[in-house]
């Protein structure tokens, strides 16, 4: 299975969950480390330019493909396991705890997980620090520019 990434270039090389780690995201809790990956490249976009403005909007991002050989764990989170507000913002306890257990746990590479930005859509979370790990490998880099349309303000 392929999967993408949308990063900034400087982190593009660097497979770790570092990043995930120093917040409180949608399926994990500050200190834990999981690597955020999706089914395709537009739901990558769709779930990044939620933090962004047209302000802020970085020209050094860049596109990972990245190889979960099809032999690797991977366990599922449907919808319809998860609580009412799963999708919230602030990020739900209950969607952390989920990430967190699956973390801890160390019994599946990867969790597919359900989109709350693009409903039907799936992420694809990633444990660096389960077994299998190794076997991840990194497909492709490719720049990555952000149509500013996508921000486009006509206020």
């Amino acid at each position: 299975m392929v999967v993408y990434r949308l990063s900034k270039r400087k982190y593009s090389r660097q497979l770790n969950g570092k990043g995930a780690s120093k917040f409180n995201n949608r399926w994990n809790s500050k200190g834990t480390e999981m690597i955020y990956t999706s089914e395709s490249r537009a739901l990558a976009l769709a779930e990044v330019s939620v933090h962004l403005s047209i302000s802020a909007l970085p020209g050094d991002y860049v596109m990972i493909e990245i190889d979960i050989p099809d032999r690797l764990s991977l366990m599922t989170i449907n919808e319809n396991e998860l609580g009412e507000n799963w999708n919230g913002f602030p990020h739900s306890t209950e969607t952390m705890k989920i990430g967190d257990s699956f973390i801890d746990k160390q019994e599946s590479l990867s969790l597919r997980v359900p989109s709350a930005v693009v409903k039907g859509d799936h992420n694809i979370l990633i444990n660096p620090h389960q077994k299998e790990f190794k076997s991840v490998k990194i497909k492709c880099v490719s720049d990555f520019p952000i149509d500013e349309r996508l921000f486009k303000n006509d206020h």
